[in-house]
């Protein structure tokens, strides 16, 4: 017969089993609190910064949007002061040497995250424990921030502005400017109530007189339709040929005038004959003359004598410098 062996297992061993399965635990425990998992392969990256301001630890790693990973540590760097961030990854997919990793803020809610911005036409894959480059990316709250400083200072402006104005206006208004103010307003208003006044009279007097009125528009209104008669009545009129006969009496009134002006005809050689004019007023000497002696001899011209009385001789009279007067 076989002999049934039992494994006795003392009260000190399963004590130190609990003791170790407790250790793993905690280890494990621990390890997954600070984003780190000991039964999966990551591959970590580190990078530097200058400033990590709201980055904290187990924030995670993106990836066109997808989480790939999380950050495990932030150091300082001796000596440099800079901050390098240490970064777990799991994925399949080739991250370049040349990749830049971000630190962004994805809204308002919630801190900062790394992302992952792969250069896809560099071919040389990082591996484990490689640097890559890093870059703060503005986030939603610094890019606000630089929008209302501008708008902050000029609000701060305009109430500065809006102090000093109405601080002036106190000055301005006074007492006894504000005595003449409610004066004015006063004053005006008994205007406007003047003004309504002659408005009701102006309304009785228009309404008493509307017959005349609609009178007069109706006079108004034949006049106007006269006018357009007279007006019609001259666009039919040839006043076009009339004008045209005007500037032809014109034209031969203005050849007479050149015509005399050049000496043709009797009125132009009486204008331009001096031969003429001097005939003419040699003739109007000698009938002058002829006319004075007739007056100082009547008697050579008419002789009536009863007792055959000789005439007197004839003596031509001398003509003086003034034409008209003559000596015996």
């Amino acid at each position: 017969m076989l002999k049934k062996y039992t494994l006795k297992i003392t009260r000190e061993v399963k004590t130190a089993i609990l003791v170790i399965a407790s250790i793993l635990l905690f280890v494990w425990g621990y390890s997954f609190l600070k984003g780190k998992d000991l039964f999966s392969d990551y591959t970590t990256f580190y990078v530097q910064y200058d400033n990590v301001e709201g980055l904290a630890g187990s924030a995670p790693v993106t990836l066109n949007g997808l989480v790939i990973g999380k950050v495990t540590k932030i150091t300082i760097e001796q000596g440099t002061g800079k901050l390098l961030v240490e970064l777990q990854v799991k994925t399949d997919f080739s991250i370049s040497k040349s990749s830049e990793v971000n630190i962004y803020e994805p809204g308002f809610i919630g801190g900062k995250q790394v992302q992952i911005i792969p250069n896809l036409e560099d071919k040389s894959v990082a591996v484990s424990g490689d640097y890559l480059k890093g870059r703060i990316v503005p986030g939603l709250a610094s890019l606000v921030g630089e929008k209302l400083t501008p708008l902050q200072q000029k609000v701060e402006k305009m109430i500065v502005s809006a102090d000093t104005l109405l601080n002036n206006l106190n000055k301005v208004l006074d007492a006894k400017t504000r005595q003449n103010l409610k004066a004015s307003i006063a004053n005006l208003n008994e205007t406007l109530a003047e003004i309504k006044g002659a408005s009701g009279k102006v309304n009785t007097m228009l309404a008493q007189n509307s017959s005349k009125i609609s009178s007069t528009v109706s006079n108004l209104d034949n006049a106007s339709a006269n006018f357009s008669k007279i007006s019609d009545s001259l666009a039919k009129a040839d006043i076009g040929k009339t004008v045209k006969k005007l500037e032809n009496t014109l034209a031969n009134v203005n050849k007479i005038v050149a015509d005399m002006n050049d000496g043709k005809g009797s009125m132009g050689k009486l204008l331009k004959d001096d031969a003429l004019y001097t005939n003419f007023t040699k003739s109007s000497k000698e009938l002058e003359l002829l006319l004075q002696d007739l007056r100082l001899n009547p008697t050579r011209y008419i002789n009536v004598s009863l007792f055959g009385k000789k005439n007197k001789p004839y003596v031509a009279p001398v003509l003086n410098d003034t034409v008209g007067t003559s000596k015996k």
